[in-house]
């Protein structure tokens, strides 16, 4: 379903020429975009700062500084690598210190699980109706198919045809059969091994710290001890690196997807390769919402918690818009011929149908 959902955005990108703001302007009305926007913002915002969090939780380990005075420095770090760094530079940095993540499937293995259970849990799962259970379900759909990839994955089709020269938009228009099966390999590697990660995080946790009857994790330090059977004391350094990595990434992307949604629908000067001075709204609008964020830090939510409760967010923001980009994908007069094959339109929807029946789901359940 991700990989489904993603490669969707990216082929509104590749086709339109325009990041997915500027498309739902194009085709709704104030009334609906406007709404859909601000609830992104909001949730991004929100996800920043329990990032932030995170970060400083993760830096804790190594320096023991309240947390409270690491998110200061950590934020202005952020801010002058986003705004007048080179983001490609500090992304191809990061994404490789995100690698540590891997050490959770030797963790899983180094563990010793009783396999016959792996394999029922994974093939046969257990639903409970009730609010515990849909939240969780919900957090894990939101922390995946999460509305802001659904606008970075298409604004970044648009910055890559930019970066080969393609600036005016009847040279962006359009994509080739070599151009989508290539963004589809894309998406599809790129979504593999991120659920790869997630089956033996969700493995390691479940033979280590579930088994142990830990089951209400607070800190950065308590999570590290899925790792320890293979990482023994460097546990907590392999997560923080880990925590550290996917944080510093995660960051500019949330608040960036926020500024392209926004700055596409209010038509301003965008791109994070732009200058300050050119984009002076787009980046302005980064600033804030990444202060925004920092912000929540010091009204004493734990970082791990808001982690969890903004995964379910974005699980509410999520259906209604997969719902618009569905009818987006599948419009000829946007899409050409190039609308929604009949297998991705039923990955498209069916996505789109089981997280409303989520978010639904836990509405219902709520006082269970």
């Amino acid at each position: 379903m991700m990989a489904a959902v993603q490669f969707i955005c990216a082929k509104v990108g590749m086709v339109s020429g325009e990041g997915l703001g500027s498309v739902l302007r194009k085709s709704y009305s104030r009334k609906i975009v406007y709404p859909a926007i601000i609830a992104l913002v909001v949730a991004n915002t929100i996800n920043a700062g329990a990032d932030i969090g995170a970060i400083a939780a993760a830096l804790n380990i190594f320096l023991p500084t309240p947390i409270g005075i690491l998110i200061l420095p950590i934020t202005g770090l952020i801010l002058v690598v986003q705004i007048w760094g080179s983001y490609r530079l500090i992304a191809s940095i990061f994404k490789w210190l995100t690698l540590s993540l891997l050490a959770y499937i030797a963790s899983a293995f180094f563990a010793h699980p009783d396999f016959s259970a792996v394999l029922r849990g994974t093939f046969i799962p257990q639903f409970r109706l009730d609010s515990k259970f849909f939240s969780v379900l919900v957090a894990i759909l939101g922390t995946t198919i999460s509305p802001y990839l659904f606008f970075w994955q298409s604004s970044q089709e648009v910055e890559e045809e930019i970066a080969i020269g393609r600036r005016r938009l009847w040279q962006r228009q359009g994509a080739t059969d070599d151009e989508l099966k290539r963004a589809a390999w894309n998406v599809n590697l790129g979504m593999f091994f991120s659920n790869l990660v997630m089956y033996f995080i969700i493995l390691a946790t479940g033979a280590t710290l579930f088994r142990a009857g830990r089951r209400d994790i607070q800190s950065a330090t308590q999570a590290a001890e899925a790792l320890r059977p293979l990482a023994g004391h460097f546990a907590e350094m392999l997560l923080a690196a880990g925590l550290i990595g996917a944080g510093m990434l995660a960051v500019p992307i949330l608040t960036g997807s926020s500024a392209y949604a926004f700055a596409e629908i209010a038509r301003w000067r965008r791109g994070l390769d732009e200058k300050p001075h050119r984009a002076k709204n787009f980046y302005i609008f980064i600033a804030v919402s990444t202060l925004a964020g920092m912000l929540i830090n010091f009204i004493g939510i734990n970082p791990i918690s808001a982690l969890f409760w903004t995964a379910v967010l974005n699980g509410f923001v999520a259906p209604p818009l997969l719902l618009l980009l569905m009818l987006i994908s599948n419009n000829p007069t946007m899409m050409g011929n190039r609308v929604n094959g009949p297998f991705v339109n039923f990955l498209g929807w069916l996505t789109t149908l089981v997280m409303f029946a989520a978010a639904i789901g836990l509405i219902v359940t709520w006082n269970n």
